[in-house]
């Protein structure tokens, strides 16, 4: 396969602009998985634009059935890597689930979710929540208002379940943190008991992403968090309405990853800063020019081989808008980014914020210093990987030097209070002062026992 590239570089070198320098490649074909999602795009690009091609790799990706089966054919080696969870890696690495030694050397997304109830919840939650002057509601709506909605069920002698993808999915943390935001407890884990339901007022379980809508149209959930297109499906279809995204839950928050065996990027490193800077380039091109290029990235998604809904639901928000109530269409420029504002580059407190969450819920059952959150972020999220991969870039004047921080010591400045709907700001450095100032949560030396929180 090498001979063959190399021949074809040297022969098309002089007709194309930029051509990216061919590192010694310990393999070149490759299998990637992925989630019928909008934000598995940077993969698709890569593709569709040649960029894994220039890199020498022959890259096929393969949509997976849900998230347990992509990250097992990580584990097992049928697959060489993949787009997953931010909490998959992690979760592997520190042994809850699965166990594996999972890194990500490139982080894929930021935002991109939803919260979306029924058509039902959506007419009891109405009267709960502010207007604007025009008559429309007023976001972020915050789970206040569903409140009462919970309370109306409960009286019936009727459940309150709501989905998300995975247990440990950016999902599940941000429909509860939006929940607990709103005074309503999501449930706890506990080693005995991993269904996340103790003490809970709402009943979280796991649904497949493309799932979603029919579940709920079918009344098995009454709402569900996820990533596009599946929000926007439920308003195409008039079965539901999206309540708040997660862009307005936390601006800018971490999504996605790309994550592979510890093992394969020790064993294939080129092919892994190949593999990283194919990557970063498909994220520049998702982003450049102001998202110039999301009509064409639409096109390649709505394709039944990547994500397969409609062409219309796709763009609904992968072009800079969002609607929720139909025909209540807004503006919502960042509701996915891909390289803005450094987006791919892995920090460490990305991850220590999602640790942050297993351990607010009782997936990490006891308290653990700061010095531990820092220590398994570092082991799991490579950003010198990614500088490596960026600098080779750069030198190839395929990228330029302003857009990574190549000072950085992988920890973002503290999110400020007034970027998270609860108005509490985030410092990764400091995760259990951190998880004290969760008013719903287990802090300190608190453990699950039983069906209640002791200590």
């Amino acid at each position: 396969m090498k001979k063959i590239i190399l021949t074809l570089v040297a022969t098309t070198a002089l007709a194309s602009p930029a051509f990216a320098e061919m590192l010694e490649l310990e393999k070149d074909e490759l299998k990637f998985g992925f989630i019928k999602l909008t934000d598995m795009a940077p993969l698709a690009v890569a593709y569709e634009q040649g960029y894994f091609f220039d890199e020498g790799l022959f890259v096929t990706l393969e949509a997976q059935a849900n998230w347990k089966v992509l990250l097992d054919g990580v584990i097992g080696g049928q697959l060489d890597g993949a787009h997953m969870l931010a909490g998959q890696p992690l979760a592997a690495t520190i042994g809850y689930g699965t166990e594996a030694h999972i890194v990500t050397p490139f982080s894929m997304d930021l935002n991109g979710n939803g919260i979306t109830v029924s058509n039902q919840v959506w007419e009891m939650m109405k009267p709960n929540i502010p207007k604007m002057d025009d008559g429309r509601p007023q976001h972020p709506i915050s789970a206040s208002a569903l409140k009462p909605v919970i309370e109306t069920f409960k009286s019936e002698g009727k459940p309150f379940n709501m989905g998300m993808v995975f247990p440990v999915s950016t999902h599940n943390y941000e429909l509860r943190y939006w929940l607990a935001a709103g005074g309503i407890a999501p449930g706890y884990y506990s080693a005995e008991n991993v269904t996340g339901q103790i003490a809970a007022d709402v009943f979280l379980s796991v649904t497949p992403p493309p799932q979603m809508p029919s579940t709920m149209e079918a009344g098995t959930i009454n709402g569900y968090c996820v990533g596009e297109p599946w929000n926007q499906q439920a308003v195409f279809k008039g079965i539901g309405v999206p309540v708040i995204t997660d862009y307005e839950l936390w601006k800018n928050n971490p999504e996605k990853v790309f994550g592979m065996t510890a093992e394969f990027t020790e064993s294939y490193p080129n092919t892994t800063l190949a593999v990283t800077k194919a990557l970063i380039r498909a994220a520049m091109w998702l982003d450049e020019n102001d998202n110039a290029n999301r009509e064409e990235a639409v096109d390649i998604l709505s394709r039944p081989e990547y994500v397969g809904a409609d062409r219309e639901v796709i763009a609904n928000s992968m072009t800079g808008t969002f609607e929720y109530e139909k025909g209540d269409t807004r503006e919502v420029p960042d509701f996915n980014v891909f390289f803005r504002y450094n987006a791919t580059y892995p920090f460490y407190s990305d991850a220590v914020w999602y640790l942050t969450q297993m351990r607010r819920w009782g997936q990490i059952g006891e308290a653990k210093p700061d010095s531990w959150y820092d220590e398994v972020a570092k082991s799991v999220y490579k950003p010198e990987i990614y500088l490596e991969a960026a600098r080779l870039l750069v030198d190839e004047g395929l990228a330029s030097e302003a857009d990574f921080p190549w000072d950085s010591d992988g920890y973002k400045e503290a999110t400020p209070a007034s970027d998270v709907i609860d108005g509490i700001g985030y410092d990764g450095r400091t995760p259990n002062a951190y998880l004290e100032s969760m008013p719903i949560g287990l802090k300190g030396e608190q453990k699950v026992v039983g069906n209640e929180v002791q200590g």
